[in-house]
């Protein structure tokens, strides 16, 4: 017997070695992917979170290691690959690779995707409560709402704004005609003297509560992610409230957010986080993501599964004019981030 358990112990992994380690942004798989996954692989899913890419990269930085694969938004997948954080992807092993849309491949993050395949995006939008807006005869689909005082002056103390400097500062560029990654200071300066405008209007920088305001109609205006939204919308309708929540895209333009794939370089199974990967680009298993936040997709083959209300729906799948309007943050080097935190000081105290 003591002869047949140490044969067994050559035969079996070890605890814990069919594992994939996904550190992943909260709420951002559905969960019968992860069991269909696990059945397909005969694996456990470990899943740790982080809220925003900064944690990720301070995480990493500091020494975090055991992960397979990480999910970046473009600008964090920039500074990985610049790092050497990641492990080049054997593509051979990633055959519905083809699913995605071209249109969200080949970014300046990763050019020719030697490290990186698209998941998901997100864009940041106006959101507001539909029945106020027309009743005070307000746009909803221009940053001047957020921005102008002479329709701020109307829903005072009524509005949001995403607290994120890139964010904030990426909307007043844009509602000032400029790029998303300008970095001429002078278009900085002019960027914080229009938010410094607005300030007075708003009730709170708020990247997190804001759904639960919106949706309980204390909060009438927001500026905020796609993904948000729909799940305001969503949470308004189950609350049978006596108002809407509608999102649109400014006309302006705004920032898309493209999450990514990646294996790390250290990580212990590059073997599983190629199935993984694989198996996330079915059309099948990326459309559940969609349909369960009203994220973005950029597969292709997804879109035959997914709710036609979220489908249709510009904000959350922009057609071929909005995603002309639509812009990737860049990383910033040291320099531009020193002026960037000095100019967001500045917001935040005066």
């Amino acid at each position: 017997m003591r002869l047949f358990f140490l044969l067994l112990s050559f035969i079996l992994p070890a605890y814990g070695a069919d594992e994939l380690h996904l550190y992943n942004w909260n709420n951002y798989i559905a969960p019968e992917t992860v069991d269909r996954f696990e059945s397909y692989c005969k694996c456990k899913v470990i899943q740790d979170y982080y809220s925003d890419n900064e944690e990720l990269l301070a995480k990493l930085a500091a020494g975090a290691r055991g992960y397979d694969i990480l999910v970046p938004t473009g600008n964090a997948l920039a500074s990985l690959v610049k790092q050497g954080a990641l492990l080049p992807l054997d593509k051979s092993k990633i055959p519905n690779l083809k699913n995605i849309n071209p249109a969200y491949l080949n970014t300046p993050f990763d050019p020719g995707n030697r490290y990186s395949v698209p998941y998901a995006y997100t864009t940041t939008l106006i959101g507001y409560n539909v029945e106020k807006m027309k009743e005070l005869g307000l746009p909803t689909d221009t940053w001047a709402v957020i921005f102008d005082p002479k329709y701020l002056v109307k829903v005072k103390g009524r509005v949001t704004v995403l607290d994120s400097q890139r964010e904030l500062m990426a909307a007043a560029l844009k509602y000032l005609g400029y790029s998303v990654n300008d970095i001429d200071e002078k278009h900085w300066y002019q960027a914080m003297h229009v938010i410094l405008r607005a300030k007075p209007y708003w009730a709170a920088f708020n990247s997190s509560s804001y759904i639960k305001e919106l949706t309980v109609g204390n909060i009438w205006l927001v500026q905020g992610y796609s993904n948000d939204m729909f799940q305001a919308r969503n949470d308004a309708r189950a609350a049978k409230r006596k108002f809407t929540i509608g999102f649109s895209l400014p006309r302006e333009g705004a920032v898309l957010a493209l999450d990514n794939m990646v294996i790390h370089k250290d990580a212990p199974r590059p073997d599983l986080a190629l199935k993984f990967i694989n198996f996330m680009l079915d059309g099948k298993n990326s459309s559940e993501l969609t349909n369960m936040i009203g994220s973005g997709n950029p597969n292709l083959a997804a879109m035959k599964y997914i709710n036609p209300e979220i489908a249709s729906n510009p904000a959350i799948f922009p057609g071929k004019e909005e995603l002309k309007k639509l812009e990737m943050l860049k990383d910033l080097d040291m320099e531009e981030r020193r002026v960037l935190n000095r100019l967001w000081i500045k917001i935040k105290i005066e």
